[in-house]
């Protein structure tokens, strides 16, 4: 998953920095500065300074400096973007969307480390902070994208004639401001302003509840495993990180088994404790779903009800074809169209995966029927009864450093990249490490990469990657700032961190994101790296997974933890055999997500009981009972911590058609390392960000649309006669 910031944030389409709704006032009812200055003596109102043209200062930050640094920077900001609005002289180019362009420093450098402390060092002050400002910071947002004044320049410089006289560049950015803001109600009249910002802060605070709600459930639960026989089952590697869990929170025991992914899937595949697999399972999955104080239900009703009412303001029939309007899949119904096609034999797989699970389950003495808490379990032991494959084994290769030396190879040999190790600039938290990115060619100063790895109490929980600074040219070369975030389980005294297969992949999937940024190569920040639609952004970064498997990444950086010697062949072959098992269980769990999330914000002004849906539509759809769906709707983050990839979470199945496809083109060519592809790949997609046209970049890549037999050739489904991805329909129509 990747987020990012941009110049101005129109609350609609950004990732809210959220909070829940209190009576304050709005920021926009204060009165911006008259002077761009604002006060120097909070540290985080200074300009980055430093080497690699400056860097974020997180040794002097205090959480009691976010709030005033907030104001101060809005402040300055709304002063700015007042002084386009105001400018006497005819709107052009560069007296307004270039100035827009340079505004708003102040506020994107504030934002990145409050961003940073609110998910990754989050606790009681930050959350009273989010809680306060994110109502306020929405109504902001607001108040630019509402300024009429500014508008009219920002439409007259899009309609201008001269707009043909503008290089490509400088036409896409027009329209890419000219459309945010319509699409967040720059048209609108003055009521239909009033109520849309209402509805925008109301959010602001909803998402930000939700999301502390969720990481309450996370921080406080824990499977508390009281003596050896709870540990029946787990590998050494998981007994150990299962007793540094106990120790790290002080609490008694042979072990504890942490409220996140990374700790509940590998006790989910390996525990024999049945009765323990299950009460872990229910931990995970009612994560926002427990009733009390920190249930999101009744959120979630209250946010599809104001999405619904803002897509009505805005012209759209659903809060779906309001989302899905500027993405490549065009409509709902396209998006719709592709997972129907996906779900059906991803639906027969998993009949078949079931039927071979509990075939070996009733040989083994079982008398019941495989529940959610016993499929990766049986799974995992049809896949070594099958291909002689033990995930446990593998792991045994994969440490979490050599994996990272690994996708670095990779960015070397297919981006020209070269990554060097830092100390000289400070980092947020002990675990956090820096490196260097450049050219290994020139030598050129490409960027900073900071990995944050651990899970730890504060930080949410999946991976996800940042931008601390967008790539420019505008006025000087600007180099990018970019991180990862994981939540691996942290080793005892510097034992190496064994991780699995599919975190390995998600290590991959989440580097793509940096290369992405990395990569950019453009002159203005709102069109760089990762800036580009929902459904596309995730293609990068799926397609970088590809290179995880190949031979010359296993032989030189899959090496035993132990022994040091690179895994076998005959392994890597098993690995290779069982590369489509499983495939029914992992698609599914996904595409129920995604037809969920389409299905929730298709309903309309529905009011809607989220766990009664949830448990009808699953029905409807034929949800096997032996799955659950990856992201249950009370803890479904993407959706419901802001408006990020609501009736967007379709966007890594229409993401991975294009990485398949595009995957392939290396195929034809020379392999996974073909020079000439990467050189493409990366001039044609990675270095444009949204500079261009989607579809237009992929066809100049690839030659053509993309087609889904890839894909499904991956997943070891059936294909039907066509191949081509699903067609865009048309744009959809408003009511």
């Amino acid at each position: 998953m990747s987020s990012g910031r941009r110049r101005f944030l129109p609350a609609l389409l950004t990732v809210s920095l959220t909070a829940s709704v209190t009576s304050i006032p709005s920021f926009a009812q204060t009165q911006p500065a008259t002077g761009f200055a604002v006060r120097v003596d909070n540290p985080l109102l200074a300009s980055w300074a430093g080497s690699y043209g400056g860097y974020p200062a997180f040794d002097k930050v205090q959480v009691s400096q976010f709030k005033p640094a907030l104001e101060a920077a809005m402040a300055q900001n709304l002063a700015e973007v007042q002084a386009i609005a105001n400018n006497k002289q005819a709107p052009n180019f560069e007296n307004t969307i270039a100035a827009m362009e340079r505004a708003g420093n102040a506020l994107d450098q504030v934002q990145t480390v409050y961003g940073i402390w609110s998910s990754t060092m989050s606790n009681p002050e930050v959350q009273a902070v989010q809680r306060e400002m994110a109502p306020r910071m929405a109504a902001f947002s607001d108040q630019i994208t509402q300024n009429e004044a500014l508008f009219k320049r920002i439409e007259a410089v899009y309609n201008s004639p001269d707009k043909k006289k503008l290089t490509p560049e400088q036409q896409r950015l027009a329209y890419v401001y000219y459309n945010n803001f319509v699409r967040s109600g720059a048209k609108l009249d003055a009521n239909a302003k009033k109520r849309l910002s209402e509805i925008n802060q109301q959010l602001a605070g909803l998402f930000t509840k939700f999301s502390q709600n969720v990481l309450a459930d996370e921080n406080d639960s824990v499977l508390v495993l009281k003596t050896a026989a709870d540990l029946g089952g787990l590998p050494q590697s998981l007994r150990d990180d299962a007793a540094n869990a106990a120790t790290s929170r002080k609490l008694s025991g042979a072990g504890v088994i942490t409220n996140t992914r990374s700790s509940i899937e590998p006790f989910l595949t390996y525990s024999d404790q049945r009765k323990l697999r299950e009460k872990a399972w229910r931990m995970f999955y009612n994560r926002g779903d427990n009733g009390g104080e920190h249930d999101n239900n009744a959120l979630i009703t209250e946010i599809l009800q104001l999405r619904a009412e803002r897509a009505k303001l805005l012209g759209y029939k659903t809060h779906a074809h309001l989302r899905l309007d500027n993405t490549m899949a065009k409509t709902p119904e396209a998006a719709m169209a592709l997972m129907e096609e996906v779900w059906v034999p991803a639906v027969a797989r998993v009949k078949q995966e079931v039927a071979d699970m509990q075939t070996l389950a009733t040989k083994e003495g079982a008398t019941f029927k495989i529940a959610p808490w016993d499929y990766r379990y049986y799974a995992e032991k049809v896949r070594k009864a099958r291909y002689d494959l033990d995930q446990n084994e593998v792991k045994e290769y994969l440490q979490l450093d050599k994996m990272r030396e690994g996708m670095f190879w990779v960015a070397g040999e297919i981006y020209g990249f070269a990554f060097t190790p830092v100390t000289d600039v400070p980092v947020y938290h002990p675990d956090v490490k820096v490196w260097e990115v450049k050219d290994k060619t020139t030598g050129k100063h490409l960027g900073l990469w900071y990995f944050d790895p651990y899970a730890r109490p504060g930080k949410r929980s999946g991976a996800w990657m940042n931008a601390y600074r967008k790539q420019e040219r505008m006025d000087s070369e600007i180099a990018t700032i970019v991180s990862n975030n994981s939540n691996f389980v942290k080793g005892k005294d510097g034992a190496p961190v064994l991780i699995s297969w599919t975190d390995a992949t998600t290590l991959f999937h989440e580097f793509g994101h940096a290369l992405h940024g990395l990569s950019s190569n453009v002159t203005y920040p709102t069109l760089s790296g990762t800036s580009v639609v929902r459904d596309y952004v995730e293609f990068p970064s799926q397609v970088m997974e590809n290179w995880l498997p190949t031979p010359q990444v296993l032989q030189r950086f899959a090496v035993h933890y132990q022994t040091g010697k690179p895994i076998p062949q005959a392994l890597v072959d098993r690995i290779e055999k069982a590369s489509t098992f499983n495939q029914g269980f992992e698609t599914t769990e996904f595409l129920a997500s995604a037809l969920i999330d389409m299905k929730l914000h298709l309903a309309g002004d529905q009011k809607i009981d989220p766990d009664k849906f949830e448990r009808e539509t699953l029905t409807q759809l034929g949800m096997p009972s032996e799955i659950v769906m990856r992201h249950r709707t009370p803890q479904f983050s993407h959706v419901f911590s802001s408006d990020g990839y609501s009736a967007g979470y379709y966007s890594y199945l229409w993401s991975v058609v294009l990485a398949s496809d595009a995957f392939s083109a290396f195929t034809e060519a020379s392999g996974p390392y073909d020079k000439a592809v990467a050189k493409r790949l990366k001039e044609k997609i990675l270095s444009v960000g949204n500079t261009v046209d989607p579809a237009d970049a992929y066809r100049s890549f690839r030659g053509r649309d993309p087609k889904i037999d890839a894909l499904m050739k991956e997943r070891g489904f059936p294909m039907k006669g066509a191949t081509k991805a699903p067609e865009k329909k048309a744009a959809s129509k408003k009511s």
